[in-house]
C-alpha cells in the first residue's frame, strides 16, 4: 500500500474544509479539500487544485486504477481528471450521495447557483440549519439567459457535495416548467423536484371583471379536461361551511368560486396535464411535484389556494408544496414589501389549507432576501415550508468583485445601468435609476456598501444573463472569464460572503432565534 494512500487515510474532515498542500511528486503538489477524501474499494477519490484549477483525483492503494475515467495518469496509481460531465456522470453511478433525492416534506431551501460555483459555501452555510438543501436550481429562463444546460447544473451540484464531503442527501429542482418538453429536458438530466409553472393560465382580471362577464368565461372552461360539470363543481363550494379545523372556516359564495373558478380553471387543467406526462411517460422515475402561481399579479385568496389543491387533489395530482401568490411585494433581491402582520395571518391560513388538503409545503419564491418574512414564520414556528433564491448568490459573487477588483465590479455596475430597462420587463422590480449613487463619488471602500441599496440590487439582479453571456466583436465575454477568475482567486473570500449571506436567511426561520 502506498505512501501517499496511507497519508489521505489519516486526514479527518474539518468545519472549514481547508486547503492542504501535499506533494506528489519531486515536481507536483496540489492542494486537496480534506472533506472531499472519499474510499471505495481500495481506491481514494478526493478534489484538489493543480495550478488553481479543481480537478477529480483518483488514487489506488495498488496500481490497478479505473479505467472508465477521463484523465491524465500522473502515476501507475494516480489518475487528475477534469470536472467534466462524463466524469460526473461515473461518480454519480458509484456515491449514492453524489445523485439527487426526493426531499418529501422535509422543511427545504433551494440554493441557486447561476455561476456554478457557489454550491460549496451553500453547504457551508447549513451548519444550524434544518433545512434539506436544494443545491441543482434552474429554471428554464435561467437557463436561456446563462447559456447553460442542466447537465451543468447538475453537474457542480456534484463536484460541490464531493469537495464538502456532504452526505445528507440534496434535491435537484426543475423550476418553472411550463411544456412537457421541459419535463422531458430536466428527466433526462436526472433532476427529481419537478415545479409547474401554469402561470399563463391565470386569469388576473377575473378578481375585477363584471359577474356576467365571469359567469360566460367560467361555462367555456375546459370541463372535459378537468372532468367535470359546471354544476357539479360549483355545488361542492357554493355556501358550503369548509372548515379547515375550528378557528378557520371557509363559507364561499357563489360569487367567489365562479371568480376563483376563473381565475385557476386553466392552472388546474394545465397542472393536470403535466403531472400526467410525468408520471405516466416517467413512472419508474422518482419525481415529486410543486406547483407555483406566485409569478402574477393578483393575490391567492385562501380560498382559491382551498379550491385549486382540493381539485387537484380529486383529479390524483400529489403536490409536494405549493408556491401562492402572497399578499404584498416579493420583488427580486430585497426585502418584503408589505403588511407583515396581514401576511402572517394570510400565511396562517395558506398553512391549515396545506395541512388539511396535503399535507404539502408551502413554497416561497423570489426568496432572496425576505427577511421580515423568514423571520415572521419562524416566530410563528407552524408550517412546511420551501424557499428558492437564486439572485441573491449572484450578487454575493459581485460583492466579492466589488471588493477584489472594484474596476471590473464599476465595469458591470455601469453596464447593468444601461440595459435595465430593457432587462427588467420579466422581473417584479421597482428600482429607479435615478436612486442610484454616482459612482464617481464612491471609494473602492465604499462599493461593497452599495449592496444595501435595494435600487442597485435589482439593477445589477436582472441583468445577470447579459452580463454572463455578451461578447465582444471577437467573441470573447465582456466579463464572465474576468469576474470568474476573481472568484476562484479569492474563493475563501467569495465562500464567507455567501455563508454569512445564507446564515441569516436560514437561521431566520429557527424560531428561537438561535
Amino acid at each position: 500500500m502506498n505512501d501517499l494512500y496511507e497519508q489521505l487515510k489519516q486526514i479527518e474532515p474539518e468545519k472549514k474544509n481547508t486547503l492542504k498542500s501535499i506533494g506528489l511528486t519531486d515536481n507536483i503538489s496540489i492542494e486537496i479539500y480534506p472533506n472531499s477524501i472519499t474510499f471505495k474499494d481500495d481506491i481514494c477519490f478526493f478534489i484538489g487544485k493543480r495550478n488553481s484549477s479543481k480537478y477529480l483525483w483518483i488514487l489506488s492503494s495498488k496500481t490497478e486504477l479505473p479505467d472508465f475515467y477521463q484523465g491524465e495518469s500522473i502515476r501507475q496509481d494516480l489518475l487528475c481528471c477534469p470536472l467534466n460531465h462524463h466524469n460526473a456522470n461515473l461518480l454519480r453511478q458509484q456515491f449514492d450521495f453524489s445523485r439527487p433525492k426526493l426531499i418529501g416534506l422535509d422543511n427545504s431551501f433551494g440554493f441557486g447557483d447561476r455561476l456554478g460555483i457557489a454550491n460549496p459555501a451553500h453547504i457551508r452555510s447549513l451548519i444550524g440549519s434544518e433545512m434539506k438543501p436544494i443545491l441543482a436550481q434552474q429554471s428554464i429562463r435561467e437557463l436561456q439567459r446563462t447559456n447553460r444546460t442542466p447537465d451543468e447544473v447538475m453537474d457542480a451540484a456534484t463536484w460541490a457535495v464531493l469537495q464538502e464531503g456532504y452526505k445528507d442527501g440534496f434535491g435537484a429542482d426543475a423550476d418553472h416548467l411550463k411544456t412537457t418538453d421541459d419535463i422531458d429536458l430536466m428527466v433526462r438530466a436526472g433532476y427529481t423536484f419537478f415545479t409547474i409553472d401554469p402561470s399563463a393560465y391565470v386569469v388576473n382580471e377575473a378578481d375585477s371583471l363584471p359577474l356576467n362577464e365571469v359567469e360566460e368565461k367560467v361555462a367555456a372552461l375546459p370541463w372535459s379536461s378537468l372532468e367535470d360539470k359546471l354544476e357539479n363543481c360549483t355545488s361542492r363550494y357554493e355556501s358550503r361551511v369548509l372548515e379547515i379545523d375550528e378557528e378557520f372556516v371557509l363559507h364561499p359564495t357563489r360569487e367567489e368560486v365562479l371568480r376563483g373558478l376563473l381565475k385557476y380553471g386553466g392552472v388546474i387543467a394545465h397542472t393536470v396535464s403535466m403531472y400526467r406526462y410525468l408520471k405516466s411517460t416517467y413512472s419508474d422515475f422518482p419525481s415529486e411535484v410543486e406547483l407555483s402561481v406566485d409569478e402574477t399579479d393578483s393575490v391567492t385568496s385562501p380560498f382559491e389556494h382551498f379550491l385549486v389543491a382540493s381539485e387537484l387533489k380529486r383529479l390524483g395530482v400529489k403536490l409536494v408544496s405549493l408556491a401562492p401568490r402572497f399578499v404584498g411585494d416579493f420583488e427580486k433581491g430585497i426585502d418584503y414589501k408589505g403588511d407583515i402582520e396581514l401576511f402572517k395571518s394570510e400565511y396562517l391560513r395558506h398553512v391549515k389549507i396545506a395541512e388539511k388538503l396535503g399535507p404539502y409545503k408551502i413554497s416561497f419564491h423570489s426568496g432572496s432576501d425576505k427577511f421580515t418574512v423568514y423571520e415572521a414564520v419562524g416566530s410563528l414556528d407552524l408550517g412546511r415550508v420551501h424557499v428558492k433564491t437564486a439572485g441573491t448568490s449572484y450578487l454575493e459573487a459581485l460583492k466579492t468583485l466589488a471588493m477584489k477588483d472594484p474596476s471590473l465590479f464599476r465595469e458591470i455596475l455601469e453596464f447593468s445601468k444601461k440595459h435595465f430597462e430593457t432587462e427588467k420587463r420579466t422581473y417584479h422590480v421597482s428600482a429607479d435609476l435615478a436612486s442610484v449613487p454616482d459612482m464617481k463619488e464612491l471609494s473602492d471602500e465604499d462599493l461593497p456598501r452599495f449592496f444595501e441599496q435595494n435600487d442597485v440590487r435589482q439593477i445589477l439582479h436582472v441583468n445577470f444573463g447579459k452580463v454572463l453571456t455578451d461578447k465582444d466583436k471577437n467573441g470573447n465575454y465582456l466579463f464572465r472569464d474576468r469576474l470568474l477568475k476573481c472568484l476562484e482567486g479569492n474563493e475563501e473570500v467569495h465562500y464567507n460572503n455567501l455563508i454569512t449571506h445564507f446564515k441569516r436567511h436560514l437561521l431566520s426561520f429557527n424560531s428561537s432565534g438561535d
